[in-house]
């Protein structure tokens, strides 16, 4: 299933305010979500006319190489201020996307959009990267809703990048949100030979595959991860269980192993 293909009918009231509640949740504190990162380089990555998607990027070198990452739907780019030290220590610049309407991005967030901006995305963050004269040396990664725009760039870019993590991610892409679809709406992009899920997706991506999920996840359960593993079409492939992380804390229950995990990772399948 290409970007292209038709998902607008994804985009429910119901789903939508699940998958992003930073914008469409009223239990949410909208204006809090506002914020830009105070620290590292800021882009504006424009996916549609006057839409634009603001980017954080933190470095450690253009010598070394990076992580395009996308974020869990509670999330925006500024939360990742904290969080790239960890990578720059470990020789990993660290570029995080945030979705239409997440901090100080335009728009609202759809799937179909979700999608499809994932593509710009990525040709943004590469232009970047070359016109700065970065290493070409790139990873995907996404958390929890991010596995989604991860997983579909993995699957279409493989010859662009070194290898994929997926942490805290959906390999039934939030199977839970389904009920909200007609049977018919169902068939058209949940049967194992279409190209939607993320588990039928991985199938296809023989990059170096790191799978990372915590076994007290209440969210997603250990076993979403544990089902991309199996599913991974890559011969050098990893599954990380987190000891006693649930799907929040997942990065910092046990942060050298967690880290340390991904710095091996990189470090191993980087050109």
């Amino acid at each position: 299933m290409s970007h292209e293909t038709e998902l607008s009918f994804l985009d429910k009231p119901e789903i939508l305010q699940a998958m992003f509640p930073v914008v469409y949740s009223p239990f949410l504190p909208y204006d809090y979500f506002q914020s830009i990162p105070s620290g590292g380089r800021t882009y504006s990555i424009e996916v549609e006319r006057d839409i634009k998607i603001n980017c954080g990027f933190w470095v450690s070198g253009k010598d070394m190489p990076s992580l395009l990452y996308f974020h869990g739907n509670g999330e925006t780019v500024a939360d990742y201020e904290w969080v790239a030290p960890f990578y720059n220590q470990r020789g990993i610049n660290l570029f995080v996307a945030d979705y239409r309407g997440y901090g100080s991005s335009d728009g609202k967030p759809t799937i179909s959009n979700m999608y499809a901006d994932a593509h710009t995305i990525f040709s943004g963050f590469r232009e970047v990267l070359s016109k700065e004269s970065f290493k070409t040396t790139v990873f995907l990664m996404g958390r929890s809703l991010g596995s989604l725009p991860a997983i579909e760039l993995a699957f279409h870019y493989q010859n662009d990048i070194c290898g994929l993590i997926v942490e805290s991610g959906s390999a039934h892409n939030f199977r839970r949100l389904w009920e909200y679809l007609s049977d018919n709406e169902r068939k058209a992009i949940l049967s194992e030979e279409k190209p939607f899920l993320n588990k039928v997706k991985i199938r296809q991506i023989n990059k170096p595959t790191l799978v990372i999920h915590g076994d007290l996840d209440q969210i997603l359960p250990v076993t979403e991860g544990q089902e991309l593993y199996q599913n991974s079409g890559a011969v050098e492939k990893k599954l990380l269980i987190i000891t006693g992380a649930d799907h929040n804390n997942v990065m910092v229950i046990n942060q050298e192993l967690y880290f340390g995990t991904i710095e091996e990772f990189v470090k191993s399948h980087g050109r």
